[in-house]
């Protein structure tokens, strides 16, 4: 190596052991895939080896990258040094994290959450991406996911925010049509309103993993808040986050003594993505918004 790498290129390099995936890095850093490609090409040279590896999860670092990223980040805590200084506002937080979070999370608890953090850090851009899924093995184009269940990902850094309660709600018209169950035995002869079995990922928000009767006709929707709509509608019974509808003269608990499921949700991360500031800015703000809805979240 006769120069020094071009910070900027050390910079790139930091944004794709965050992201994965040079197209993702792209759009993050408002440039083009062969600009990425060219500027990870060009620190290649002038380190003398391959700084990035291609796995089926996305890009990766080899040792002589991991060795660089830790100057991207001693790069990275210096410039935002020198901007907090000069700016005299104290720490600012800026950029775009990405965050895949599961439906019912996005909209009741990170939505409020990036709210308020970004009335501290203005500068902060937040991209939020839902759906109810299983952790991905495939982290690639996501600083963060937050996913409800178990977790069985050794290749990532995870951290459980909150648990939630699952419980059984209907509406009062329905149940003044239909009768309030009694026993879970009875459940057998109500409508249930569900997930579509062969589309659902996460174990824990299936009922036919809770022992609850198989229901003889049913209402089922990828959606949460489909669901949500059917069961108002009087749809049917739906076992649902409490959080959701704490407080809902729309939705009344059933059987409330003979059934309820603790699920946790959690956060997951690549180690790279962990030391940004704002990946850690908008799990601190995750984190004071399930502090602040825990009455809801386990009623």
């Amino acid at each position: 190596m006769n120069r020094f790498p071009n910070p900027d290129d050390l910079l790139v390099l930091l944004t794709v052991a965050r992201l994965g995936r040079f197209t993702a890095v792209a759009e993050a850093l408002e440039t083009t895939h062969t600009t990425v490609s060219r500027r990870i090409s060009a620190l290649d040279r002038q380190l003398g080896g391959r700084t990035l590896a291609r796995t089926p999860a996305g890009w990766e670092l080899t040792d002589l990258g991991r060795h660089a990223l830790r100057a991207a980040e001693s790069i990275e805590s210096s410039l935002a040094t020198l901007k907090s200084e000069v700016s005299h506002r104290g720490e600012v937080v800026s950029g775009v994290v990405r965050v895949h979070v599961s439906d019912a999370f996005g909209a009741y608890i990170a939505g409020p959450a990036i709210v308020d953090l970004q009335r501290d850090h203005p500068r902060l851009k937040v991209e939020l991406l839902s759906a109810t899924r299983r952790a991905s093995r495939n982290r690639s184009g996501v600083d963060l996911e937050v996913v409800a269940g178990r977790v069985e990902d050794s290749r990532s850094e995870v951290m459980v925010l909150c648990e939630y309660t699952l419980r059984l709600f209907a509406s009062p018209g329905y149940l003044q049509e239909q009768g309030r169950p009694t026993s879970l035995s009875d459940l057998d002869r109500h409508r249930f309103v569900s997930y579509v079995d062969s589309e659902l990922q996460v174990a824990e928000l299936d009922y036919r993993s809770t022992g609850l009767p198989v229901p003889s006709a049913a209402f089922q929707a990828t959606s949460i808040f489909a669901q949500l709509q059917a069961v108002r509608a009087g749809g049917g019974i739906g076992m649902l986050p409490s959080y959701v509808v704490h407080g809902d003269p729309d939705f009344t608990p059933v059987l409330v003594d003979s059934f309820e499921r603790s699920v946790n949700y959690s956060a997951l991360a690549r180690p790279e993505s962990l030391r940004a500031p704002g990946v850690q800015a908008v799990i601190g703000a995750f984190l004071a918004e399930t502090r602040r809805q825990r009455v809801a979240l386990g009623s």
